[in-house]
């Protein structure tokens, strides 16, 4: 016997293919959530559209949340459901979309992870010499100088950076440009690993960091790289380079205080983005506390 409503579930598969234009991956994605409303509407014998209602979306979406689905996941069910709901209507199925005024759970913010200030230094000094070593290591000193994003980076051209000045022109989101300042040990990796650098550019190529064969650095490049040296560099996890950037900007709040600082160091359009790090900064303070406060600590066996 066949599921209810494959007819329609092909046609709307169909338009999400030759209309829509979507990767076979994202059809996929939509398959996959249809059939789980498919499935329930089986389970109810539910096998005409027009019968369902916002009260057959919330079981069914209660169900799903009580076997694992995480808040994101439900969320793009609910999201590939309402995409389904409106085909109907256009197709003259439904009068009425039944996932309207339905909110799935609210999808729970994880805190970006960040070293700590010692190991932030344990990743980026590099000891290695010769051109990988030098390079790397002003590459990731001065992403965690200056809190740069890896494409932020990687775009960097010679003359985009002022040695003298402590100061980096950087293109970031949105064509926006911004002017950053440089840290010493940054300048002084970049000073090291511009005389390495030129025994390998071309003389056309302006990219401040390019691989041995003298072309500019691809992002996927400098991700590989990174996870190679948090290998050799003895780090309890992969470091990646978003996480230089959240150390940066965690260390930079905790050291002083500003929001607004951080927000445009960061290059942040809107300060809602910055204040994820005012937890991190809590989380910290906390266990200092914790660690610090007499009254705070766990009670001995004794007591």
């Amino acid at each position: 016997m066949p599921h209810p409503f494959s007819n329609e579930r092909t046609a709307f598969l169909t338009y999400l293919r030759t209309e829509k234009h979507l990767s076979p991956r994202t059809e996929d994605a939509y398959a996959r959530d249809l059939d789980k409303f498919l499935a329930y509407c089986e389970t109810r014998q539910i096998t005409d559209l027009s019968a369902i209602t916002v009260h057959h979306l919330r079981e069914n979406l209660a169900s799903l949340h009580r076997k694992g689905l995480t808040g994101k996941s439900l969320r793009r069910w609910l999201s590939s459901l309402r995409a389904f709901f409106r085909f109907g209507i256009r197709r003259g199925w439904l009068k009425t979309n039944p996932a309207d005024g339905l909110q799935a759970p609210k999808v729970e913010k994880k805190l970006p992870k960040v070293l700590d200030v010692d190991q932030a230094g344990q990743f980026v000094e590099v000891k290695d010499e010769g051109f990988l070593g030098k390079r790397d290591r002003a590459l990731l000193e001065l992403i965690y100088s200056s809190g740069l994003r890896l494409a932020e980076a990687v775009g960097l051209n010679l003359n985009d950076i002022d040695l003298r000045e402590g100061a980096v022109t950087v293109t970031g989101k949105g064509n926006k440009t911004r002017q950053l300042p440089v840290g010493r040990q940054a300048r002084d990796a970049v000073k090291a690993w511009l005389p390495e650098r030129a025994l390998v550019a071309p003389p056309e190529e302006t990219a401040l960091f390019i691989g041995q064969r003298g072309k500019r650095l691809t992002p996927r490049a400098v991700q590989l790289r990174m996870q190679q040296l948090s290998i050799r560099q003895n780090m309890d996890e992969p470091v990646h380079p978003h996480m230089l950037r959240h150390s940066f900007a965690s260390h930079m709040l905790e050291s002083s205080g500003d929001l607004r600082l951080v927000q445009e160091l960061l290059g942040h359009a809107n300060i809602s983005t910055t204040q994820v790090y005012t937890h991190l900064d809590f989380q910290h303070l906390a266990k200092v506390y914790d660690k610090a406060h007499p009254r705070a600590q766990k009670k001995s066996s004794r007591d």
